[in-house]
């Protein structure tokens, strides 16, 4: 059976994600990374992809992105069909995410950054794609709306990046197994972190992006209880 599912968000290691969880013997995805079952079932029937997942042997996981902003109605589906599943959430400074998405998208467009005007980052940085992916309270609300709030991980891009493996451990121990990864594992877990070509954000587009996330910053902190003030101070304060 299905015993986990990777929602998101895009942008925020899911990758990594996927990578890690993978070295685990007793973990398995037999649809591979991003299955869109959910979102894109194109035909495939519910019968299939609960057969995908008949190795009891592991403990099988579907990480999908999209899934994240999936309407009620489909997580309800979800959830009438698996109410056990556990849930993993990636969440990141939606300026810096904003940001890699633009740049994934260049890339498929197959332009070079000083090919791109601002005026097309900032109509990416708009448009529904981009901002969906970005609104984690919306996306966890939803989630929480019809799984209990203890079966959604919700999980930090900065602890993914500052400890590895405490990460790593965290989220085996959230789909019931114990820890498995050691500190000297560190270097290992690190290395598909950081993808992209690394460029910065354009200094001219900061404050965009600062004014589009600076209110649902400060909405997902009072949501989730949570500091979040570095999103949008360091190194994005305005001077």
């Amino acid at each position: 059976m299905l015993n986990f599912l990777g929602i998101g968000a895009q942008k925020c290691a899911t990758s990594w994600l996927y990578n890690t969880l993978s070295k685990h013997p007793n973990i398995a995805f037999p649809g591979g990374k991003e299955i869109h079952f959910w979102d894109h079932p194109g035909g495939r029937s519910v019968e299939w992809y609960k057969q995908l997942f008949s190795n009891e042997a592991y403990i099988n996981g579907d990480i999908t992105p999209a899934y994240g902003f999936l309407p009620i109605d489909v997580i309800q589906e979800v959830y009438d069909l698996m109410p056990h599943l556990r849930l993993i959430y990636l969440i990141r400074n939606p300026i810096e995410r904003a940001w890699s998405s633009a740049k994934m998208a260049l890339g498929r467009a197959e332009m070079l950054h000083e090919e791109a005007s601002d005026q097309w980052f900032i109509d990416h940085f708009n448009s529904k794609g981009s901002l969906v992916r970005g609104d984690y309270e919306t996306c966890i609300r939803q989630w929480r709306s019809v799984f209990p709030s203890s079966q959604l991980l919700i999980m930090r891009y900065e602890t993914i990046k500052n400890d590895p493996v405490l990460a790593a451990n965290k989220v085996l121990n959230h789909v019931g197994l114990e820890s498995f990864f050691e500190k000297s594992d560190d270097q290992k877990l690190i290395e598909k972190v950081f993808e992209g070509d690394g460029a910065a954000i354009r200094p001219s587009l900061i404050p965009v992006l600062q004014d589009i996330y600076r209110d649902r910053i400060a909405s997902l902190e009072r949501y989730l209880q949570e500091d979040f003030s570095n999103w949008i101070k360091s190194p994005y304060a305005r001077k």
